[in-house]
């Protein structure tokens, strides 16, 4: 496995993490998938599934789609894993929820 792949394996484990810290939010369901189909193979399911996660509406819910699984494909540090059709899988439906990377740094600072 690559090094940039075991990066996206350990950040999909921080999204449980942080939304389970943070937001009181156990998906404990996404972690055993990241656990036993790896990072990149439970993204690329999630991204293409036909409705978004029950995980990404409660994170809209509570304005953290920054902990998404879309957020994280879009980062520049995991471009190599995914093709220009995944990023922008993720960027619509990002965009159908109203979030921007831009609009939620903006809120940050």
């Amino acid at each position: 496995m690559e090094e940039v792949e075991l990066e996206f394996n350990k950040a999909m484990r921080r999204i449980y993490a942080e939304a389970k810290a943070e937001l009181g939010y156990n998906a404990s369901r996404f972690l055993q998938m990241v656990e036993r189909d790896g990072g990149l193979t439970t993204a690329r399911r999630l991204l293409w599934s036909a409705d978004p996660s029950d995980g990404f509406t409660v994170l809209w819910e509570k304005s953290r789609l920054d902990l998404s699984v879309e957020a994280h494909v879009l980062l520049p540090q995991f471009e190599p894993l995914f093709t220009d059709e995944d990023r922008e899988r993720a960027r619509e439906r990002l965009e159908q929820y109203e979030w921007t990377a831009r609009r939620k740094r903006r809120e940050a600072g």
